[in-house]
């Protein structure tokens, strides 16, 4: 079996999901990252594995489960993170991020018996997933992030190493409102939806216009 990994923030104001504000208040983006991160979480714990480390930049909180190791994110670039992510790891291991809610543990048990690599592509050209049989930090330092290429660009390293790879399905990140909507779609009964549906009532309240008083006609 492998290692799971997830790479996360702490879900805190103003650090997660500010392409959520507007239309949500730097306080909701948070709640909803922390829904987006307890569902994530959840899921990796129901996920048969040898190791579940949380890759953590700030400090846990109550939304840890049990059962998780906990490796703070080192200095430098998101490649560079995921590289020493990887670096912890002695056996086959499998890391994702929290921007994935809808993951489920299906889609997490994978088999490295016929191949190198798992790469999981997402929608925004990113990709939510990769699982190396043997890791290798240098497969992924130096590979540009959070552009329309980084996942071809990966996927294309993953190649040029000689590495089998094998495809997981192609699932869309929470970047903006219209994600988050999208994916609690996909997902109604998680804690991720439940947030965005309070949230969402929450702003339609306050963004209404007052009524007017009544006067003379």
């Amino acid at each position: 079996m492998t290692t799971l990994l997830v790479i996360a923030k702490e879900p805190r104001p103003g650090r997660v999901k500010t392409r959520l504000t507007p239309p949500f208040t730097p306080g909701q983006a948070a709640e909803l990252a922390e829904a987006a991160l307890v569902d994530t979480l959840r899921t990796v714990a129901s996920t048969p594995a040898d190791r579940r480390v949380l890759v953590l930049d700030g400090t846990p909180g109550p939304w840890l489960p049990p059962g998780f190791d906990v490796v703070r994110q080192c200095a430098g670039g998101l490649d560079a993170r995921l590289a020493d992510a990887f670096a912890h790891c002695a056996g086959p291991a499998l890391l994702i991020g929290m921007d994935t809610p809808q993951v489920t543990p299906e889609l997490l048990t994978v088999d490295f018996a016929d191949c190198d690599a798992w790469f999981g592509p997402a929608a925004d050209g990113g990709f939510w997933a990769l699982g190396l049989a043997r890791p290798d930090p240098e497969l992924v330092r130096g590979v540009p992030m959070s552009t329309p290429a980084t996942g071809a660009v990966q996927r294309e390293r993953l190649i040029a190493a000689g590495l089998r790879v094998r495809d997981l399905p192609c699932l869309r990140d929470v970047d903006t409102a219209a994600d988050a909507h999208a994916v609690a779609a996909l997902a109604p009964h998680g804690s991720f939806a439940a947030r965005l549906a309070r949230c969402t009532a929450v702003t339609r309240h306050t963004a209404r216009p007052a009524s007017r008083p009544a006067g003379p006609r």
